[in-house]
């Protein structure tokens, strides 16, 4: 009798690159547009000069300028003529320069390519990505430091999320561009610059999926975008002071994954709701009346949140004081912890 050798199973070696949050995004549009050919690109500067972001940075040489449009400067123009090429089969990406400059384009997103669907009982799918870069931290100027987001969370059709890493970058814009709704795609402006690594070879999560970040014991922190590494540095400077805070990145902001947000407070007690956005009407409100509801009784404390001022987004100078910092956040956590 001959003994039996079991062979492993085969695995797909892990492929792993350090890229910024801008080149990230940039590999998997590549990506995207190589596997599928009726991915196109279209927005405002995209093709020679690589979009203000650099994000679309050589695509339009590598396929042709029918797959990489430079649009006139018409928001509401472009984000119609996605919605005709989509009719059409094609899947448009379509980049809004800034995120204030999507509101000439608002009536076209919401109350048509969020509704076609619907309107055709599910006959009709719009596979359209609008990507958004959003939020502050770059000391810009009026309609350059929006942060939309509730908008269009609030509008039925839509799916929006907000990757944070370079990593979520590079397989959300993927997924995003796969699924066969609508997808408001935000892109941090803060993070374009920074580096992470990016495993090419295997997606972590699913693209609606919400992700625990760091564990903790006392106060769940959670928010999205840029705010997930200012609640990385909060929960490092309260580590020093002896409290424990566990963090959770939203990344999908609609739907929302509320299952580890709900495990993480069922442990800890406490949460508190951070971002860039203003505080009324706003996601956090959203967040903390659902976590309120499902999870009353493993709270020790109401739910808290720290936002933006309910004003317009202030001149440059004075963006630090009305953008959450660590220091607003541990104050929230303070006041958590003092009930």
């Amino acid at each position: 009798m001959t003994d039996l050798v079991t062979t492993p199973p085969e695995t797909t070696p892990a492929v792993v690159e350090t890229l910024p949050f801008s080149r990230a995004l940039n590999a998997g549009l590549r990506r995207a547009m190589a596997e599928d050919d009726h991915v196109v690109l279209m927005g405002e500067d995209i093709g020679r000069l690589g979009g203000v972001f650099r994000v679309t940075e050589g695509l339009q040489a590598e396929f042709g300028e029918r797959r990489v449009l430079d649009s006139p400067l018409a928001e509401s123009g472009l984000v119609g003529t996605a919605i005709g090429l989509a009719m059409a089969g094609f899947r448009p990406v379509v980049e809004i320069q800034f995120d204030g400059f999507v509101f000439p384009a608002f009536d076209q997103i919401t109350t048509q390519l969020a509704k076609l669907t619907n309107r055709h009982e599910g006959a009709l799918s719009m596979p359209v990505v609008i990507r958004i870069p959003y939020g502050g931290h770059i000391g810009a100027v009026e309609h350059h430091q929006e942060s939309p987001e509730a908008y269009f969370a609030h509008t039925p059709g839509l799916r929006v999320v907000s990757p944070s890493t370079p990593n979520d970058a590079y397989w959300m814009i993927q997924d995003a561009i796969t699924s066969a709704d609508p997808v408001i795609f935000l892109e941090p402006k803060a993070k374009y610059w920074q580096k992470g690594e990016v495993d090419t070879s295997a997606r972590a999560l699913p693209l609606h999926a919400s992700r625990l970040v760091r564990r903790g014991t006392d106060v769940t922190l959670v928010g999205h975008g840029a705010m997930v590494t200012t609640l990385l540095q909060a929960a490092a400077l309260a580590e020093q002071e002896g409290t424990s805070c566990e963090v959770v990145d939203l990344r999908s902001l609609s739907p929302v994954d509320y299952g580890p947000i709900l495990d993480s407070v069922r442990r800890t007690g406490r949460m508190v709701y951070v971002q860039e956005a203003q505080g009324f009407a706003s996601l956090g409100s959203e967040v903390a009346a659902t976590v309120m509801e499902r999870a009353f009784y493993a709270l020790e404390a109401p739910v808290l949140r720290v936002s933006g001022f309910d004003t317009p987004f202030p001149p440059a100078k004075l963006e630090g004081v009305y953008l959450p910092d660590p220091d607003r956040i541990l104050e929230a956590v303070d006041r958590a912890l003092a009930y």
